[in-house]
């Protein structure tokens, strides 16, 4: 009996086992024969990958990005950045930086003006409150390169929009060295204005020449002859033809009227007329000269026509008063105000005066091949106006200025060519 018993156990056993997984079998074994070293190994790995997932590289660095980002709430502008760029470098994208900002896609930034990156930030400026001491006696100052509106703005212990106003400015215009700003007093400020000798103002008056005219020199202002001549800025735009986005250059000559005293010297000023109507005039200094001579001379050797040359000089006074500036809006340079951030050349390419005029000009010795488009790139051009064509190189946001040099183009292409 006891036999048979074990047989029929030994069988039962061997079935059990024949139908019991591996897994099952090898955990019974480990139970009963102790725990191996290589047990360890084995299971230390399995709890490590289940307790802690890979993160995708691409994940943290959205992550750091985004930490980075929640640190700052405000950006500075910096020479050469634009909207997108910012807006890349905090990771968040450009439309939503221009919203924040009350932007558009044709907004123009400029160095020194902060950007809000947070729709919960409030506007930047509350520290200026602290400095309501800073506004200068005089009400004005005097524009120094590298300066900005906001950045004078800030200076005086004013809002932007404040200096804007009281120029007549708006958030395209454009100041440059050697320009005269009104400062428009804060609480303190309101004070001083007593303080001040009222009977200063009334001594203007004796100013004003007695041919009725006066000749633009470097660094004057429109608003700085009105007031040396005790008149409004409005009269000398009355009387010139002028308004607020107007230039005016050194040579120029400007008639002057609406004073009590001039009124006497009225009948001289009829004498002055140096163009035509809705037209500048400008006798060029000899630094414009030269310049003028380079951009005719490259003109003359690609075949242009004089009407195509005559709408380069005209561009060139408009932008930089054919002067080979070092400094312009946003990274813009030389005669013609060319940006290397938008594939005009490098810095020193776009202040080259041949290249930038080769530039300008465009065609088949286009510097730039097909990066840029110049004048004779652009098909009908020869039957545009001097304006149209002007701007169809430029882009400018203030077209109608070409128009008013086109007499005065002829007419240094004829000194000069």
């Amino acid at each position: 009996m006891r036999p048979e018993t074990r047989a029929l156990r030994t069988r039962r056993t061997n079935t059990l086992a024949a139908g019991v997984p591996a897994a099952v079998v090898g955990s019974i074994a480990l139970a009963l024969g102790g725990s191996p070293a290589v047990a360890d190994e084995r299971v230390a790995p399995l709890t490590l990958r289940a307790s802690a997932p890979a993160v995708s590289p691409l994940v943290a660095v959205k992550t750091a990005v985004v930490k980075a980002s929640a640190a700052a709430t405000t950006y500075t502008v910096a020479r050469g950045d634009t909207v997108s760029t910012i807006a890349q470098r905090h990771g968040l994208r450009t439309a939503d930086v221009l919203a924040i900002n009350g932007l558009s896609w044709s907004s123009i930034i400029y160095p020194g003006q902060v950007l809000k990156l947070s729709a919960g930030v409030q506007a930047a400026p509350a520290p200026a409150v602290s400095a309501p001491a800073t506004p200068a006696a005089s009400g004005s100052y005097t524009v120094n390169s590298g300066d900005s509106i906001s950045r004078i703005a800030s200076r005086h212990g004013v809002s932007t929009q404040a200096v804007l106003s009281a120029n007549g400015l708006g958030w395209s215009s454009i100041i440059f060295p050697g320009q005269t700003l009104r400062i428009p007093g804060s609480a303190a400020p309101a004070a001083a204005v007593p303080a001040a000798a009222a009977p200063a103002p009334p001594a203007a008056p004796a100013a004003p020449t007695a041919s009725g005219t006066y000749t633009v020199r470097a660094g004057d202002t429109i608003s700085g002859i009105a007031s040396r001549h005790g008149i409004t800025i409005q009269s000398v735009f009355t009387a010139n033809g002028l308004g607020w986005s107007s230039i005016i250059f050194p040579g120029q000559t400007l008639r002057i009227s609406g004073a009590a005293a001039p009124a006497a010297t009225a009948p001289s000023a009829p004498a002055a007329p140096a163009a035509p109507a809705g037209q500048a005039s400008a006798n060029l200094d000899a630094e414009q000269a030269a310049n003028a001579k380079i951009i005719i001379g490259v003109g003359r050797d690609l075949g242009v026509s004089d009407k195509g040359i005559a709408i380069a000089l005209g561009t060139a006074m408009v932008e930089s008063w054919i002067r080979n500036l070092d400094w312009g809006d946003r990274d813009s340079l030389g005669l013609f105000q060319q940006r290397p951030s938008t594939g005009w050349g490098t810095e020193a390419e776009v202040r080259d005066p041949v290249r930038a005029a080769k530039a300008f000009f465009g065609g088949p010795s286009d510097p730039n091949g097909y990066r840029t488009r110049g004048l004779l790139d652009i098909p009908g051009w020869q039957n545009m106006s001097f304006a149209q064509a002007a701007q169809a190189v430029q882009v400018s946001a203030y077209p109608d200025r070409y128009a008013t040099w086109e007499q005065s183009a002829y007419g240094w292409l004829a000194a000069h060519g």
